[in-house]
């Protein structure tokens, strides 16, 4: 790599490639004086032209892995990227995918779609890699050039050119033996979490109907130093990550006659708490001798996690429309999401604003 290093952001929204290039941040953990700071030093642009590729020496593709309406996976933007990316693919150019995806992803699809669209051939002519992203948004202490980087490759040259890639940024590179070690790795990472939070969430209910505070029985469990991780109940999951990553795993594993009946029953339970909520709120209605249609009702917190303005996935919008059906009116608040952007999952709700967080509003509620 060379020592001094520039980055082309390529988008397909102008409006967002207009924003980069004013040195403006769309996403809130994001300060714009670091990106405008970057723009100064001309080590930073953005452009919706995939004609710049052609100069490039490393394309690394970052782009949404969603569940179809069949919850199967959606590998439709990466392929579209890669098509995009073809045309303009020099030799020896390397390019890192960083979606999380299943297993054979890299070394299968996309290195397929490349090779057709570049008239090139992968580990010969361009180097080809999967390098899952790692980040923790909202956590003040976590910063990604501290976080190790996984990398894995399709040949050893590959990896030599993704480990020099990474280096020049981030503190420690962890190589592995193959894009599917490192695609799997990713995935094992994500279900470890959801299968976490599924455990504790039922034992939420469980203890619950025993009269047993989870809160206080985490707290209490987490004093032993070691065999025990804390994980926390609540409404659902929310993000990009663990309501869907596992289900990449899940449908992959069919392909060779496995069944992934654990990830699933976590799924079950994670995906089944938003109803849950909700018939703790008719409950709660129900012993004030209200009903929950006509009831005024704020729901508080739309992003998947406090301090981030990531709402995607958001349970939040599942128990907004399970109290609309039941002829609740409902508003929102979160400071971070001002006004609800549109979304895939829940198109509704967009253009909504987050009420006024006062004395008078509280009233209202």
């Amino acid at each position: 790599m060379p020592s001094r290093t520039t980055v082309i952001g390529l988008d397909i929204d102008q409006q967002k490639v207009d924003l980069i290039n004013r040195g403006q941040s769309y996403i809130k953990h994001i300060p714009p004086e670091r990106i405008a700071s970057e723009l100064q030093t001309r080590k930073l642009s953005a452009s919706t032209d995939f004609g710049q590729i052609k100069n490039a020496a490393a394309v690394i593709i970052c782009v949404p892995t969603p569940l179809n309406k069949n919850r199967e996976p959606d590998l439709s933007f990466i392929m579209e990227t890669g098509r995009r990316i073809g045309p303009y693919l020099a030799k020896g150019t390397l390019v890192v995918l960083e979606s999380t995806t299943y297993p054979g992803t890299t070394d299968e699809d996309l290195r397929a779609v490349l090779e057709e669209t570049s008239r090139l051939k992968a580990g010969a002519d361009f180097h080809l890699a999967f390098s899952p992203e790692r980040e923790d948004p909202g956590n003040p202490h976590s910063v990604v050039a501290a976080i190790p980087k996984l990398v894995g490759r399709l040949t050893s040259a590959c990896l030599e050119k993704a480990v020099a890639l990474y280096s020049v940024a981030l503190k420690q590179v962890v190589p592995v033996s193959s894009c599917r070690v490192a695609e799997a790795a990713k995935l094992l990472e994500n279900i470890f979490r959801s299968v976490n939070i599924a455990v504790v969430t039922e034992l939420k209910l469980v203890y619950g109907t025993m009269g047993i505070d989870i809160w206080e029985v985490i707290e209490a469990a987490q004093t032993k130093p070691f065999g025990f991780m804390a994980f926390y109940p609540g409404p659902g999951l929310g993000r990009h990550c663990i309501p869907i990553d596992p289900f990449y795993l899940t449908w992959k594993a069919r392909e060779y006659g496995r069944n992934t009946r654990f990830i699933e029953l976590a799924g079950e339970i994670n995906t089944a708490m938003p109803n849950y909520v909700v018939n703790r709120v008719t409950d709660a209605l129900n012993y004030k001798k209200k009903a929950v249609k006509g009831s005024r009702i704020l729901v508080l917190g739309l992003a998947y996690k406090p301090d981030v303005d990531d709402e995607r996935q958001s349970p939040s919008y599942v128990l907004m429309g399970l109290l609309t059906e039941r002829g609740a009116s409902v508003e929102c608040y979160d400071p971070y999401v001002p006004v609800i952007r549109q979304t895939r999952e829940h198109p509704q709700w967009a253009g909504k604003s987050s009420v006024e967080w006062n004395e008078a509003t509280n009233r209202q509620f």
